[in-house]
């Protein structure tokens, strides 16, 4: 059977530009509802695809941090160069960790964090999940099992070498959130499993924002944007743009 990959989008509706960014592992099919929920109410919405996300995991293992944090750079500057003056960010996980970065770096009007973390587990760990992924990958592209574990014996030859360097970029934008100042709203699932849930207290408590909300999710799990509360989700974060001071 033939799989179509998911693919970035670019959803143009008004002036108002929301840069959405996805997590470490995931792609755009993560944030593509709310994407297609904000072009409804009259936003423009833009998803990249980090490098080596949304292909096969032998492409993701020889990429690293600073490919991905270009890629979120370049779709800033993809915005900007349409036309698009003022942009807010929402990312999930690693996505809202380079929201937040991106927040202390450029000019944006608004922020949401969606279960990002600021803590990292173990290398070893983290490196549990690439395979996870990795295996999830290959059944997703219809491979039987034999050929599954054939090539995951493959995989599991070369080490991923940027683990190291993630999570010393997640310590160093812990180090520097006070530096955010835009409005910002954090958002948390209360079963997510993934990350350390105390980070949405860390991200609220340590921003410099005046203008800042924090919310938990009781029955959501990490991919908040594709859980049981995704309907809501949308809608908060949809008064949260509304509430921001755009001149368009």
């Amino acid at each position: 059977m033939r799989i179509t990959p998911p693919k970035p989008f670019f959803f143009k509706a008004g002036p108002r530009a929301v840069l959405l960014l996805h997590g470490f592992t995931g792609n755009s099919a993560d944030v593509r509802m709310l994407g297609r929920f904000l072009e409804k109410k009259g936003y423009t919405t833009l998803a990249p695809h980090y490098e080596g996300h949304g292909v096969a995991p032998e492409e993701l293992i020889h990429t690293g941090p600073a490919d991905w944090w270009q890629n979120v750079i370049d779709a800033y500057e993809q915005l900007k160069s349409e036309g698009y003056e003022e942009i807010a960010l929402a990312g999930l996980s690693l996505g809202g960790v380079f929201s937040l970065k991106l927040g202390y770096t450029v000019p944006v009007k608004g922020i949401v964090t969606m279960c990002s973390p600021m803590t990292m587990k173990t290398t070893d760990l983290m490196y549990e999940g690439v395979k996870e992924y990795a295996r999830d990958f290959k059944k997703y592209e219809g491979k039987d099992q034999d050929t599954i574990e054939r090539e995951m014996a493959e995989f599991e030859k070369t080490p991923m070498e940027s683990l190291p360097e993630l999570r010393e970029l997640i310590k160093d934008v812990r180090t520097h959130v006070d530096h955010v100042y835009a409005p910002l709203f954090v958002v948390q699932g209360s079963k997510d499993s993934v990350i350390d849930p105390d980070s949405a207290n860390v991200i609220y408590e340590g921003t410099e924002s005046l203008d800042k909300h924090i919310k938990w999710y009781e029955k959501s799990g990490h991919v908040i944007t594709l859980g049981p509360e995704k309907e809501q989700l949308h809608e908060d974060i949809f008064e949260f743009l509304e509430s921001l001071e755009w001149t368009v």
